[in-house]
């Protein structure tokens, strides 16, 4: 796993004024909390979480964090606050870890082995995500930094289930956990046929139904003309 740093300044003074100062300076108001110590007020340079953000493995990773004056901290990335319309980070929170402790986490999904899933290659399907990350507990050593889902013998209509998910020694998937009536087995991804393919078919198939009741209906026509022609002949 990658590790991460951050460099963080103390915040003297908060509320609304202070945190649209510091934004207007270039720094990022933020939070530490959590653990076994009081929030802590800090602010970290924009471009420089940003910087970070481009990484998938930066929300999923234990940060260092390097608070002035020599303290050190080591954090988890809880929240980001974006501005609505412009390419702003307005807030960020962060929860710190302790080691023993476990904490839950939304870890990123990576999928493999789509291009040669049996169903895609061979039946014409189509990969459809229905889950793109899972929370998972553990403690802090075993946080993973992704979860694979290996897509690569599924069928037409198969479907991987969150319990098919191959996870690390000491990771719990939370939907998961608890008893049997309490969990929620979800799809995570399935092979399907393309919504458009099916809608096609659902469309020849109501064509050739009405082409077929047309027939019909035609049929019964020409067979009550038939009727009413002999019944002419025999009055006369």
């Amino acid at each position: 796993m990658e590790a991460f740093e951050l460099n963080a300044e103390k915040r003297q003074s908060t509320g609304r004024a202070e945190n649209k100062r510091l934004r207007k300076t270039g720094r990022v108001p933020a939070i530490i909390y959590g653990g076994n110590g009081d929030p802590k007020m800090v602010s970290f340079n924009h471009n420089d979480l940003n910087h970070h953000l481009d990484n998938e493995a930066f929300f999923s990773h234990i940060i260092k964090i390097n608070v002035e004056g020599g303290e050190t901290e080591e954090a988890v990335l809880r929240a980001l606050q974006r501005h609505p319309a412009k390419p702003f980070i307005e807030h960020a929170d962060f929860l710190r870890i302790v080691a023993g402790e476990a904490l839950r986490m939304s870890i990123p999904l990576h999928f493999i082995g789509e291009e040669v899933s049996p169903g895609v290659v061979d039946e014409d399907g189509v990969i459809s995500h229905n889950m793109n990350d899972v929370e998972i507990e553990c403690l802090p050593r075993d946080l993973p930094e992704y979860i694979e889902v290996d897509c690569s013998k599924l069928n037409l209509n198969d479907s991987v289930h969150l319990s098919n998910l191959v996870v690390p020694a000491g990771v719990q998937i939370v939907d998961l956990m608890g008893d049997e009536d309490e969990q929620n087995d979800q799809t995570v991804v399935t092979v399907q046929i393309p919504r458009a393919a099916v809608e096609l078919e659902a469309e020849e198939e109501a064509e050739a139904e009405a082409a077929a009741a047309e027939e019909a209906e035609g049929e019964d026509s020409e067979s009550a003309d038939d009727g009413d022609s002999d019944g002419e002949d025999e009055d006369k």
